[in-house]
């Protein structure tokens, strides 16, 4: 028993200690919602969307907000938002409530240095998967390009 435990300890620090990159098994991990449910991101997940500012994020909810609550689940996408540098203050009084006004789910990564995903400046980043192992990564700046991700 204590052998798996530390294996999975070690394995969870291996896996999170590095960004993923193409030809990487993402495994599963769960994340918080803005109305704090946890939801698990897995190898059903064909599509995750992350974005680490405040305009990116914009972006990408503005362009979600336009489509059916059920956008994300019929692409088997999830949107993941880093907030982590966020101020708890700001995040509590104005960013929750904002994000508990979308449709569609948003889910945040609290924790600082959460290097799983990686990162351009103005840029949300786009993971393509298939069976959990992914298969690109790309990154957009408009709606447009967003759109072209789900053609």
């Amino acid at each position: 028993m204590i052998k798996k435990i530390l294996f999975l300890t070690l394995f969870s620090v291996y896996i999170f200690g590095a960004s993923f990159k193409v030809s990487d098994t993402i495994g599963s991990f769960s994340l918080p919602d803005q109305f704090d449910k946890v939801h698990v991101v897995d190898n059903k997940a064909k599509i995750i969307i992350v974005s680490f500012e405040k305009d990116t994020g914009k972006l990408v909810n503005d362009f979600l907000a336009s489509k059916e609550p059920s956008f994300l689940q019929e692409h088997k996408a999830v949107f993941i938002a880093d907030i982590s540098l966020m101020p708890s203050i700001i995040t509590k009084l104005f960013a929750l409530p904002k994000m508990r006004d979308y449709k569609h789910d948003i889910l945040l990564i609290y924790k600082e240095n959460d290097d799983r995903f990686l990162h351009k400046e103005d840029q949300s980043t786009i993971y393509k998967l298939e069976n959990g192992v992914i298969k690109s990564i790309n990154f957009i700046t408009t709606k447009e390009d967003l759109a072209k991700v789900f053609e």
